[in-house]
């Protein structure tokens, strides 16, 4: 199986040299390799875990281009292999070797391991996955623990690439001057070169559970274990945290304390779970839009880490989460133990697909809100393994991420099935919100997606249409605010975050659920259907304005048009009667209001000043004369010609009257019209025109109680 002795010692020789280059360089990231720690290697079951994950998303090629053939059965697995600390290792090293997947057979064909050697199928997913974590170690012996369990198949494999070390060396070395690549990092496609950089400076988000704990809390919790909160957690290698500026339960930490923090008894004991933030912003758009007794309908939610979430946002509320997708029953127990530890106890679970349930199932009555999370090409994703660990996404997501792009054949299946699921959401007619996230770029995936359901909505279902409603999260920066211009919110990859779309479809409310209660007022004052009824209320407005000494006019005002409305038709109907109520005998304040309403009219009938300053002018200087103020009303009579009406129509400054007191009023009158004693009037009127000229002399307005009632009628009229 192995090369002779003497020719092992010429490749060492002639490989001397490129072997040094090799050492010098970082094969994997290619960046420089000095003050970071050295890598001894994973343990066995990691290997064994990886493998069997990059065999079920390794690239098949044609028939023409198969150069190593895998086996379709799996690696006997190990318990320790469910530990999540081993799942990210494992993760990890499968997706790595997945995109050298390429590389890395070239180099087992150049290097002779294939086909000289007789190894199993079965174990080529093995021998990839600890190649690449052999040239990513420099092909330096891996260092082994004392207590660790040794698996027989890793054991073999690693023989075989240890007695192949130096051509492997080799292999690899040509391979990077065949690329003109200092590294097999610069071989791959500049996307992923792009994804990987800003992946290795990606923040990790975790949200509170304050079902179990509180913010203030885990403040000092974290406190107490060395970290410092801070603004921004960028370029900082200390203990840090930050809090979210869009989602208050959201605390941020550097991507390098992600070992320090998966062994702390905050996460351990679920009181802060790692969450990517796309799927925060979506549970926190839901809470936005509920009432206290609303229930939500979650699709396709992948992580049930987000149901738990969605769950502690709406604890204090009476609301249900309903979650559907659930096929085998066999994950009742542990989703109902996971529950259980986080203190969820709104959740219940439905085991139809989201397409299967009908949208008047009557378990989904009191549904207004639905979360719809579907599965889409995660191309703005820039740590895949996280994103896959914590959404619990299926692991194509990590082959389609491996190669930078996406099919366009596949981008297109993928936006037909996200039409499905959108359009099937609008049909619940109960329903009055659908919120739409996708953690992709892709417009096809986004924006495309959205107008194409909103604008083939169903015409004829007896609901209002969904319209698109603007974000309710806040805008935190000027490109937020670029981004959302379109009702649409937006976050572009970058080295805080992962890429995010998301979308706020609401209905249209009924127009007539919108409409005042002034506007309701004014169409039955239109439609003559109040019958005095509002002329009782104006009479109660009134009255407040003047115990706070407010004019007619900023009343009027602030009326904003609706009383106005409301006059008008008031004045149509009392305008007979009000001519004829007002007499001596019953000055009542409706008849002053109703003289207010129809000023307007009046004085287009007369084509002079406002006829409210008439009846307030005689009254504070003819009080004895009471036929003049009526006599205007109805007809002119020839002794009003004795009377200089002029002035009084053209409404005069009070300081040309000619006397300042009523006696010296009183002197000026006839006295064939004094048909009673003299008492001042009462001073309502006055607040529709004031008399500076009176209130500037002191004088106090008298009680006209007993005038009124000692004045005899007018046998005249």
């Amino acid at each position: 199986m192995l090369n002779s002795t003497g020719e092992l010692e010429f490749s060492n020789e002639e490989d001397a040299e490129i072997i040094s280059q090799l050492t010098s360089l970082a094969l994997s990231d290619g960046k420089s390799s000095a003050g970071a720690p050295e890598k001894t290697g994973y343990p066995d079951s990691v290997y064994v875990m990886a493998a069997n994950i990059f065999q079920g998303i390794r690239i098949e090629k044609s028939a023409q281009k198969v150069l190593i053939k895998y086996g379709n059965e799996p690696l006997r697995s190990f318990s320790e292999s469910e530990d999540q600390s081993f799942q990210r290792l494992s993760y990890e090293l499968a997706f790595s070797a997945l995109k050298y997947q390429d590389i890395l057979e070239t180099i087992l064909i150049d290097s002779c391991i294939f086909p000289s050697t007789t190894i199993p199928d079965h174990l080529s997913s093995l021998i990839i996955v600890m190649l690449y974590d052999f040239q990513d170690r420099k092909f330096q012996t891996r260092v082994l623990s004392d207590n660790e369990e040794s698996i027989s198949e890793v054991q073999e494999v690693e023989n075989l690439l240890n007695s192949f070390k130096i051509k492997l060396a080799a292999a690899l070395a040509r391979c990077r001057i065949k690329h003109d690549a200092l590294s097999i990092y610069h071989i791959l496609p500049e996307t992923v070169r792009k994804q990987e950089l800003r992946a290795s400076t990606l923040p990790l988000y975790a949200w509170i559970n304050t079902c179990k704990i509180s913010p203030e809390e885990v403040y000092n919790n974290l406190k107490r274990r060395g970290y410092n909160k801070v603004k921004s957690v960028l370029h900082i290698d200390d203990k840090v945290f930050a809090v979210d500026q869009h989602c208050y339960d959201v605390l941020i930490f550097p991507s390098h304390l992600k070992n320090d923090l998966i062994n702390i008894d905050l996460f351990k004991d679920y009181k802060l779970i790692f969450q990517d933030k796309s799927r925060s912003l979506a549970v926190h758009s839901v809470k936005a839009l509920l009432n206290m007794d609303d229930d939500i309908l979650m699709v396709n939610t992948g992580s049930w880490y987000t149901v738990a979430h969605m769950s502690i946002l709406t604890n204090n509320n009476t609301s249900k989460v309903f979650v559907c997708g659930v096929q085998s029953q066999a994950k009742d127990p542990d989703l109902k133990t996971l529950f259980t530890e986080m203190g969820c106890k709104n959740i219940e679970i439905l085991r139809e697909t989201f397409i299967n349930i009908e949208s008047k199932d009557h378990r989904l009555q009191k549904v207004k809100v639905i979360l719809l999370l579907p599965r889409c090409s995660g191309l703005g994703v820039s740590n895949p393994v996280e994103f896959i660990l914590n959404e619990h996404e299926d692991t194509e997501f990590l082959k389609d991420h491996s190669q930078g792009g996406i099919s366009v054949d596949k981008l297109h299946i993928l936006a037909q099935q996200q039409y499905e699921q959108l359009t099937h959401a609008m049909k619940f007619t109960k329903a009055q919100a659908v919120v739409y996230c996708t953690c992709s770029v892709c417009p096809e995936e986004n924006e495309a997606v959205v107008k194409k359901a909103l604008e083939f909505q169903d015409l004829g279902n007896k609901v209002q249409l969904y319209r698109l409603s603007p974000p309710v999260l806040p805008l935190c920066s000027l490109k937020e605010i670029q981004l959302s211009t379109d009702k649409f919110f937006r976050m572009e990859p970058s080295e805080i975050t992962n890429g995010c779309f998301l979308s706020i479809l609401t209905r249209e409310r009924d127009p007539s659920e919108t409409v005042s209660v002034k506007d309701v007022l004014a169409r039955a004052a239109a439609k003559g259907l109040l019958d005095g009824i509002e002329l009782g209320k104006s009479s109660k407005r009134e009255k407040k304005k003047k115990k706070s000494k407010t004019s007619l006019t900023k009343a009027a005002t602030t009326d904003n048009g609706i009383q106005m409305k409301i006059a008008e038709f008031l004045n149509r109907e009392t305008k007979a009667s009000a001519n004829l109520s007002e007499t001596v005998t019953k000055p009542s304040l409706p008849q002053k209001n109703t003289a207010q309403v129809g000023a307007s009219s009046q004085t287009r009938k007369h084509k002079l000043a406002p006829h409210p300053a008439v009846p307030t002018f005689m009254k504070n200087t003819c009080p004895s004369r009471p036929r003049e103020r009526q006599t205007h009303f109805i007809r002119p009579r020839p002794e009003d010609r004795m009377v200089a009406l002029k002035p009084i129509e053209i409404v005069l400054p009070p300081v040309f009257m000619p006397f300042s007191s009523p006696q010296g009023i009183r002197s000026r009158m006839p006295t064939q019209h004094l048909y009673c004693h003299w008492v001042a009037p009462k001073p309502l009127v006055p607040t529709c025109l004031p008399t500076p000229s009176l209130s500037r002399k002191g004088e106090k307005p008298k009680d006209d109680t007993r005038s009124s009632l000692l004045r005899p009628p007018r046998r005249w009229l």
